[in-house]
């Protein structure tokens, strides 16, 4: 095409990353400003500017380029952790350089998939298997086969409901996943998913059930130290198959996202407990944990959160005691995905600027109210539950299930919006929106909203 860069453009621009990313660092200053070198080379790349067909036709080789250059950093993560370098701000910038190195993949992807969406297809892949671009194997592990599963590996996942993005960047850094669990497998070689759920609770299930279930992206990382892997998990699996015998007591969910304490437990404390006991004390997750540091605290008390600093899943990213195994994603969803990341980004953010508050409805206080039984209720009320709360456990508070739909509520709306905007831009010029543009029309789109987003309003 005239005036276009070509697909070989694009991989010479890629491939310079790998120069950052190698580049010896001996200060927080050294290091920063290498992360900061792949940050902006990602962030100034506008597809605009590429033959998008070239590109797309080149796409799985630059992913590959991509997620082996994010491999080499997270190689890296002991020595630097060794040598004291691993400070705030270069968990930041790994973090975020990381979410931008995801983000290009997932658009090069999407692009390889000619931009088709999961409506009107047929449902999810199985994660990790088939050999296929949408599963990434560390060349380290890479065998040539299917992903072998090992007992003690730690699953990070990331669902397709608004809330699950919420999770996801609820803390002072933007991560891309909401939850993770612990495979177990078994003395006759069944694999099991040992997690904690906010609707269940502490559950044992087949790892294919939870791999086909709901999944845009997964990442399998393990512990270098295979033994104490195996005893984790097997703490895991013993703790949560007590506590669903006869004469246990159920796991419940624990809102309040605190470290401290197993008697209830969130996904993530799941595996805190699981290491801790394996190591009697030696490991305790996270290394580098996540804050909640919104001055704005109405969302976090409405759904029960007091800790200041939690063991958030996407913590396990920078775990250096952990490798990435493989990573998977769903190009038909990574899309929505992104979206829903950057509204959920805006929401927080104008919930702390303008001392946005969530109001109720009467509908909403319908909802929160009989939401457990709502087989006697309207098809209306029915579909408002079902759509963000499948199934509602008998603890979580009447707070936090208004305060689940209303977040749905209003993020639905902006979402859809964003997508029918993206689908005319590749209609038209055959390239997604960048992640820039999403924010920019979000804020334009904020300043035509009046006070009120959705269900949040200024605080009287």
């Amino acid at each position: 095409m005239a005036g276009k860069l070509t697909a070989a453009d694009l991989e010479a621009e890629l491939s310079t990353l790998d120069g950052w990313a190698l580049a010896p660092a001996t200060s927080e200053d050294e290091l920063v400003h290498n992360l900061s070198g792949i940050y902006h080379t990602l962030a100034g790349l506008e597809f605009s500017n590429y033959d998008m067909h070239g590109v797309a036709a080149g796409a799985p080789r630059m992913m590959a380029r991509l997620f082996n250059t994010r491999m080499a950093l997270r190689d890296r993560l002991a020595a630097w952790q060794a040598e004291g370098l691993l400070t705030p701000v270069v968990q930041r910038g790994l973090r975020d350089l990381f979410r931008a190195m995801r983000y290009a993949s997932d658009m090069l992807g999407e692009a390889a998939l000619g931009f088709r969406t999961l409506n009107g297809h047929s449902a999810a892949p199985f994660a990790f298997r088939g050999g296929n671009m949408s599963t990434l194997i560390n060349p380290r592990f890479n065998e040539g086969r299917d992903l072998p599963f090992q007992s003690g590996d730690v699953l990070l996942v990331r669902g397709r409901h608004h809330n699950s993005a919420a999770i996801a960047r609820i803390g002072d850094v933007d991560s891309q996943y909401s939850h993770v669990c612990i495979v177990y497998v078994d003395p006759k070689g069944y694999h099991h998913c040992v997690e904690v759920l906010i609707e269940e609770g502490g559950i044992i299930k087949p790892l294919e059930e939870a791999l086909a279930h709901d999944l845009g992206r997964a990442i399998v990382l393990r512990h270098r130290d295979a033994a104490l892997a195996q005893r984790a998990a097997f703490i895991a699996h013993e703790h949560v198959k007590q506590s669903l015998s006869r004469y246990g007591k159920p796991i419940l969910y624990d809102f309040t996202m605190q470290n401290d304490g197993y008697k209830r437990l969130f996904c993530s404390k799941l595996i805190r407990l699981a290491f801790d006991k394996a190591t009697e004390g030696k490991t305790m997750l996270s290394s580098f944990p996540t804050r909640l540091h919104m001055t704005n605290r109405d969302f976090f008390e409405r759904i029960g959160v007091t800790a200041d600093k939690t063991f958030a899943p996407g913590d396990m990213e920078l775990e250096p005691d952990f490798d990435v195994i493989a990573e998977w994603q769903d190009y038909r969803l990574t899309a929505a995905l992104r979206h829903q990341d950057i509204v959920m980004d805006k929401l927080f953010a104008w919930m702390d600027a303008d001392n946005l508050r969530f109001k109720e409805t009467f509908l909403i206080g319908m909802i929160s109210r009989f939401g457990r039984v709502a087989a006697g209720f309207s098809n209306t009320i029915k579909s408002m539950i079902a759509s963000v709360v499948p199934k509602v456990p008998p603890h979580m508070p009447r707070k936090t299930i208004a305060t689940i739909v209303m977040l749905h509520k209003t993020a639905e709306p902006m979402v859809e919006e964003l997508q029918a905007l993206e689908r005319e831009r590749i209609d038209v010029f055959a390239h997604p929106l960048h992640p820039h543009e999403i924010g920019e029309y979000l804020e334009r789109w904020r300043e035509k909203t009046g006070p009120d987003v959705g269900y949040l309003s200024p605080s009287a």
